[in-house]
């Protein structure tokens, strides 16, 4: 599966997303480009944007677009509170569809 870390999300978890193809907002060319035009651009080539943004699901309706949104929710959007949530994420990528939002929230 084709990911896209947004701006917002660290660049450090590109390893931890095993089993996928992972890039980040600079390496797509993307930079600068905000919901609408960045899911509009996402979406011809990535199948999941992975944010940290919590508002981008009631910003944009996202069944305009070919893409999914996995939004990681932590208490701050750093490396060593992200990274525990990787394992879920993982599982979450197995099933999720296109179009949908999912949540991957810290307990």
């Amino acid at each position: 599966m084709n990911l896209l870390l947004d701006e917002c999300v660290t660049n450090y978890l590109k390893p931890d997303l095993v089993g996928h193809t992972v890039s980040t907002i600079d390496e797509a060319g993307f930079k600068g480009l905000k919901n609408g035009k960045l899911l509009a651009a996402a979406s011809t080539e990535f199948d999941v944007l992975i944010t940290v943004d919590q508002n981008l699901r009631f910003q944009q309706n996202i069944k305009n677009f070919d893409i999914s949104i996995l939004v990681f929710r932590a208490g701050r959007s750093t490396y060593p509170y992200l990274k525990p949530l990787v394992p879920r994420a993982l599982e979450e990528l197995e099933s999720i569809a296109p179009c949908d939002i999912v949540i991957v929230a810290s307990t």
